[in-house]
């Protein structure tokens, strides 16, 4: 039997599920495979033949059902995982949740390390929540690609950043997937001090040994708030200390970009602002592997954008608007809607880099200001009745932000229109001037 009952709760219409009238009824098996979670069902529900062992009415029924191959069975239960979402066993010392300040929503408070949502929707994982069950699962069904938290590949030192007994013996779980064909993006955050230096050195070099299984390796800096209290003592990186990191990724990226045609390890975009050093350009990045985490990002922006900006010689009516970004982003954003001003002197575009005073420490990005610091920062300096919000600094609903202040409290304490400016630069420009 398996570890719970997975109850069906619906099915969707027109759907193989629909017709064999599973809705209401507890998913078992499928072909003798025990359903846990969605993976699981996604897994052993793709063939053309299946066998379903199905409670219903207190009756145990075992059903067969045709279906094209990989054509959706059509279950709904009643959350998308099916089980419940792994939370994370680890106290790291860089970690974020533990520095954010009390009473906000108890969801932003839980800390997931879940291998299904790595391959699901890209998070990252440590690998300390694995058992032998689920890496033979990964194996078997060829989860691939994995996000990997690595930090550093010393075991010792793995342990005290992460203060875990066992975060040290589970790296031995890379070799493992690498062996098995299993591709992995491996993620370095990296503490002042700490894990940069030599140990960035080695962490390069023995992930990279396991190229093209190893297919992308990001370090980015560790983020600090003001709430540290009681956490380990870290220290932000500075001018000098990034050009350091910078100096050691592009050594090795070089290296592996004459050996291999691809550059294996990259910085996040946050390295070269602190460096003071021009962001490279698209070609560095190769495919963009891990655009998600912060790196080339703002190639990316800036390409799009250069590339939409439509001809001097296209009539646009004129624009008054004012934008809002973190201090991270602002450099970027204002030469951006320079060069669009330069082109079109009837578009004004106000840019105002918010101070993150909610968190403090060195936290830059868009995606952390709060609709408090908007309203601070904002009031009495706006050029215009139109206000630009990225959509970063929303919650996925795009309603509200961090701190639970809502769009229509914060144009009501501002008097604006408030626009959500997409991430896309293309989306952006098009905002701009509509």
């Amino acid at each position: 039997m398996p570890r719970l009952a997975v109850r069906i709760t619906g099915v969707e219409k027109g759907s193989p599920a629909e017709a064999a009238k599973l809705s209401g009824g507890t998913l078992l098996s499928i072909d003798g495979n025990e359903i846990n979670d969605m993976l699981d069902y996604e897994f052993y529900s793709s063939g053309s033949h299946l066998e379903l062992a199905v409670m219903r009415d207190a009756k145990l029924e075992y059903l067969q059902i045709e279906k094209a191959e990989y054509q959706p069975l059509g279950c709904n239960f009643e959350s998308y995982l099916i089980d419940k979402k792994h939370s994370c066993k680890n106290k790291c010392m860089f970690c974020f949740i533990d520095q954010m300040p009390k009473g906000m929503r108890e969801t932003l408070y839980f800390k997931d390390d879940d291998e299904r949502l790595s391959f699901l929707f890209g998070n990252y994982v440590t690998l300390t929540n694995l058992n032998a069950h689920e890496i033979e699962r990964i194996k078997k069904m060829h989860i691939s690609p994995i996000n990997i938290s690595v930090h550093t590949v010393e075991p010792e030192l793995r342990v005290k950043m992460m203060k875990n007994k066992h975060a040290g013996e589970v790296l031995s779980y890379i070799d493992e997937f690498a062996q098995a064909g299993i591709e992995m993006n491996c993620q370095l955050v990296l503490c002042k001090g700490i894990n940069d230096g030599d140990h960035l050195r080695k962490s390069i070099e023995k992930l990279a040994s396991l190229y093209p299984a190893i297919k992308s390796i990001a370090a980015v800096p560790s983020g600090l708030t003001k709430y540290r209290e009681g956490l380990y003592p870290l220290e932000p990186y500075d001018k000098q200390s990034a050009c350091e990191v910078l100096d050691i990724i592009d050594e090795y990226g070089d290296r592996y970009e004459k050996k291999y045609g691809v550059r294996i390890v990259y910085p996040g975009d946050e390295w070269f602002l602190l460096a003071e050093r021009p962001i490279p350009e698209d070609r560095y990045y190769g495919e963009y592997p891990q655009l998600e985490n912060g790196v080339g990002m703002w190639r990316t922006l800036h390409d799009e954008f250069m590339g939409a900006l439509p001809d001097q010689k296209y009539p646009i009516f004129s624009r008054r608007i004012d934008v809002a970004t973190g201090t991270l982003a602002a450099p970027l954003i204002r030469m951006l809607t320079e060069t669009l001003h330069s082109l079109h002197p009837n578009i004004h575009v106000t840019v105002h880099a918010i101070q993150n005073n909610f968190f403090g420490g060195n936290v830059s990005v868009a995606g952390l200001v709060t609709g408090q610091d908007l309203i601070a920062q904002l009031k009495g300096n706006l050029k215009s009745r139109v206000l630009g919000i990225p959509e970063a600094m929303l919650r996925e609903e795009k309603d509200r932000f961090l701190d639970d202040v809502t769009i229509e409290q914060l144009e009501k304490a501002l008097k604006v229109k408030v626009r959500i400016i997409p991430q896309n630069g293309e989306e952006m420009l098009r905002e701009l001037i509509r």
